[in-house]
């Protein structure tokens, strides 16, 4: 997906609040608003939004919705969505996929997907490019090309928008070819050595055809150096991308929009770093007949894996590698350990042609029409030593065989799709209607290996038998012949994973609003039926061809292609009523689903099924002070049925034991509670206050996991607690902008504030151990608009986010600080989950957000 933005502009206008008072209302890519709700002249902006499949005022639509306008984007200087994560719309959640910066985990209302970037798993959030469904999440970092608005649609869309969009949907507006000549250029530099540049030009219409191009270049170097000569350092990008839009009108009440659009991301990931060492004080030593005890006696209580019932562990804690750094207060600038790392590169390429005819005042056909793909490549070195596998440094590391780690995370995914919407919107009377059809086909294959890149020597022995020194040696990896996979990254791997998927979805849709009561009392009803196919077959697992194993061999991992269909009816009912012009409430009933598939990291392609949420919303949108206040407020229950969870566990091959990621459906029902409340304050001219408050509750009610002994068959079920990630119970964000005239020529000096705090939350769904809070404040000064001829204006502004560098964990694994489940039978005891194997302790594991960046710009608008 090729999103690339030049300067876009940062602000937030939501249905909750972030709105602009002297600006004009965000205006859509294709008509005009209705006269009917043409902004006032003074006040809070009216916001014009297409969450409805028409244009309509926000105050007056009755679901609850943030806007992220141009302004907003360039004020807070976001350049792609991930700037988003830093929770300047506290109820949508944006975390980077910890190998590659350019896949992005989006949630919304407690709708969060531990790994969607699995083939055959889908996303719980839609995300949407003027109006063209997104399958995958691949490619979500690109950079922004010119965006008119972001609009976040919170909460179930199943009528309008489909499957996959049980938390809502986040739907991105282009801005369209103006027919007219002009445009702008934007350069900015900033530190570690950053740069921009960035171009949108319209063109005079020409025979009923306006053309408009957009071209970008964003860049920053590594913030963590990688002390391996010639190897990439950790959180660097470099993004290109050209978009070209076509309008044609031939008569009046027509309009074809025809876009194209290509980038390239070359990325690496944060860097992951050791936080602590054996923080559950997991005791070191005992055998096989006598473990360990966890008891309080010896501090060891904490030394379990959740979900087991261990009564005892074994096994030797590791000991640190020399050179191993041990820091979990502080972003490190340079990782301890150097290691092969090259940036990963995303390519994205799209074509849209969206129809629109205006054939009687009481209908308009749509069609819109995309073919999009996406190919990644992914080099993901970035937890060195910290993370599996963990090594004992002893004698035994020597020069003829190093102890090997640095686990190289080498991956490929390709995906195309073809989607086709057909609607009919209008009015007859006092009825507004949609319907729609919609065809939706992908596929997407991947692959992916895990070679080590390093090895171990030792020089030098204490006492105790481990290693006081040594030497950290290259060792070669992807060595093998792989002809399946030449040319790509796992090429001459040992292949850890390989798939293929192919998905249809067909569904027709209606909604309709009657007004009565004098266009006071909205009855909205809708319904949405959705047909799913999904296919998908293992190529590789564990080195194993799939394609040619014999039935044997198959049999013994317990292999079944997935095939399966699915069928979903999604209503939807609003009654909504405007107590006065400026005072608007609603209550709602929702429903939406998140389709099934298979896990691509199981031996067996584990299928699991579909999730379905039901939700409950009220919510009441004013306008008070005579338009120079407004307040927002939802407040919602969801429940949610067949929770799409992941395991990671053991797991018996033909080749062995391995370590993979099971997703099965929970039983019982998820409770997901909220409150959002949104207020902005335009209290004198040129000042907009910008406040906004999310409290989220998540509830997953513990689930039976059941652990077998693989060496004879006895099982142990215990209950399991499972988290919601990337949702933290409390949010907040708050804004100023101020600006003053300056000069008398229409130029404005400017100001802008924002800060944005998050509680601490679960990273992983089997863990519950937290990441850390998160307080994070952005500014911008500009001297905007200054004139240089008839219609020739700059702007020159400094920017900075993360102005306090503020420091913080978001992603924290305490896998490597946890005992595995014992993985053979141990003589004398009857079941694995009464032994937890200490051999892998190291410690927990994670990543820093990004530091403090800055810069200027300058904009040049003609």
């Amino acid at each position: 997906m090729a999103l690339l933005a030049g300067t876009a502009a940062v602000g937030f206008i939501s249905s909750p609040v972030f709105a602009n008072t002297a600006a004009p209302a965000a205006q859509p890519a294709a008509d005009p608003a209705p006269a009917a709700e043409a902004p006032e002249e003074t006040g809070i902006a009216d916001i014009v939004v297409t969450a409805e499949k028409r244009e309509t005022n926000l105050q007056r639509t009755p679901i609850s919705i943030s806007v992220v306008n141009a302004e907003t984007l360039k004020e807070r200087h976001v350049q792609s969505l991930y700037d988003l994560a830093d929770g300047g719309v506290p109820s949508l959640r944006i975390a980077t996929f910890e190998a590659r910066q350019s896949a992005l985990t989006v949630g919304i209302r407690g709708i969060v997907p531990l790994d969607a970037n699995q083939p055959a798993r889908e996303q719980g959030v839609g995300i949407y490019i003027d109006g063209v469904y997104l399958g995958r999440q691949h490619g979500l970092n690109a950079g922004l090309f010119d965006i008119e608005r972001i609009e976040v649609l919170k909460g179930p869309q199943g009528t309008l928008f489909g499957r996959n969009t049980e938390g809502g949907a986040l739907s991105l507006v282009s801005k369209a070819p103006t027919g007219e000549f002009g445009g702008r250029f934007n350069a900015g530099i900033g530190n570690y050595g950053a740069y921009t540049l960035d171009a949108h030009v319209d063109f005079p219409e020409y025979k009923g055809f306006s053309l408009k191009l957009d071209g970008v270049v964003q860049h920053q170097d590594a913030t963590t150096k990688n002390p391996m000569p010639d190897q990439s350092g950790w959180n660097y990008y470099h993004r290109r991308g050209l978009r070209a839009a076509v309008r044609w009108q031939p008569f009046e009440g027509l309009t074809n929009d025809f876009a194209y659009d290509v980038a390239e991301d070359q990325n690496t990931p944060l860097y992951s770093q050791l936080l602590n060492y054996n923080p559950n004080n997991c005791a070191s030593g005992g055998s096989n007949t006598a473990p360990i005890a966890i008891s309080p006696a010896n501090g060891n209580t904490a030394c379990v894996l959740p979900g087991t019932a261990f009564t005892g562990t074994q096994g030797a804690i590791r000991p640190l590698a020399p050179g191993v750094v041990v820091n979990g207060t502080s972003r490190m600038d340079t990782a301890d350990i150097g290691v092969p790392q090259q940036d990963s590169v995303d390519r994205t390429h799209g074509f849209t042609n969206t129809l629109k005819w205006k054939i009687a005042p009481e209908i308009e056909l749509r069609s819109i029409t995309a073919w999009r793909g996406v190919n990644v490549q992914q080099w993901d070195n970035a937890g060195g030593l910290h993370r599996v596998p963990v090594f004992q440094p002893t004698a035994a590391c020597t020069a003829a065989a190093p102890c090997q780690f640095s686990r190289y995370s080498l991956a490929d995914l390709r995906q195309t799709q073809f989607s086709q919407e057909l609607q009919a919107v209008g009015s007859i009377a006092n009825f507004d209607y949609v319907v729609g059809g919609f065809y939706f086909n992908e596929h997407v294959s991947d692959d992916a290996a895990t070679p080590n890149s390093k090895g171990f020597v030792t020089t030098a022995v204490g006492t105790n038998g481990f290693a006081t020194a040594g030497n950290y040696v290259d060792i070669p990896f992807c060595t093998a012949s792989t002809p399946l996979f030449v040319g790509k990254a796992v090429n001459g791997c040992s292949i850890d994973r390989a798939s293929e998927v192919w998905s249809k979805s067909y569904a027709v849709y209606g909604q309709v609003t009657g007004n009565f009561f004098e266009n006071s009392l909205h009855v909205t009803l809708g319904g949405r039926y959705t047909h799913d196919e999904k296919r998908g077959v293992l190529h590789f697992s564990r080195n194993i061809n799939y394609d040619t194993a014999s039935a044997a061999t198959l049999a013994l991992q317990g292999y079944t292609p997935l095939n399966k269909t699915w069928n979903r009816f999604n209503p939807m009912v609003t009654v909504a009523y405007d107590f006065s012009p400026t005072i608007h409430g609603y209550a709602k009933y929702a429903t939406g689903y998140r389709a099934g598939g298979a896990s691509s990291r199981t031996s067996d392609y584990r299928a699991f099924n579909p999730e379905d949420v039901r939700s409950y919303e009220i919510g009441f949108k004013t306008d008070f002070w005579n338009r120079k206040a407004r307040f927002n407020i939802a407040a919602y229950m969801m429940d949610r049925d067949g929770s799409q969870v992941d395991l990671s566990t053991i797991q018996p091959t033909a080749t062995g034991n391995f370590n993979n990621l099971v997703t099965f459906n929970a039983p019982g029902t998820t409770k997901i509670r909220g409150v959002e409340a949104d207020l902005t304050l335009a209290p004198i001219e040129g000042l907009t206050l910008n406040a906004s408050y999310v409290y989220t509750y998540t509830d997953i009610p513990p689930v039976p996991v059941t652990y077998t002994d693989v060496g004879n068959g006895t099982s142990t079920t215990v209950n399991q607690k499972f988290y919601i990630v990337f949702t933290p119970r409390n949010a907040a964000s708050g804004s100023i902008d101020y600006g003053l005239p300056f000069g008398d020529n229409g130029a404005q000096a400017k100001i802008h504030l924002d800060a944005n705090y998050a509680q601490a939350t679960q990273a992983f769904d089997q863990f519950a151990t937290l990441a850390d809070e998160s307080f994070i404040v952005n500014g911008r000064l500009s001297l905007a608009d200054v004139r240089l001829g008839d219609k020739q204006k700059v702007t020159f502004s400094v920017w900075v986010r993360n102005m306090f560098d503020y420091q913080y964990i978001f992603r924290r694994d305490p896998s490597n600080s946890l005992p595995a489940v014992q993985t053979t039978s141990v003589a004398g005891v009857p079941n694995i989950t009464v032994i937890g194997n200490n051999a892998g302790i190291l410690g927990d594991y994670g990543n820093f957000n990004a530091p403090r960046t800055f810069g200027a710009e300058m904009s040049f608008k003609f």
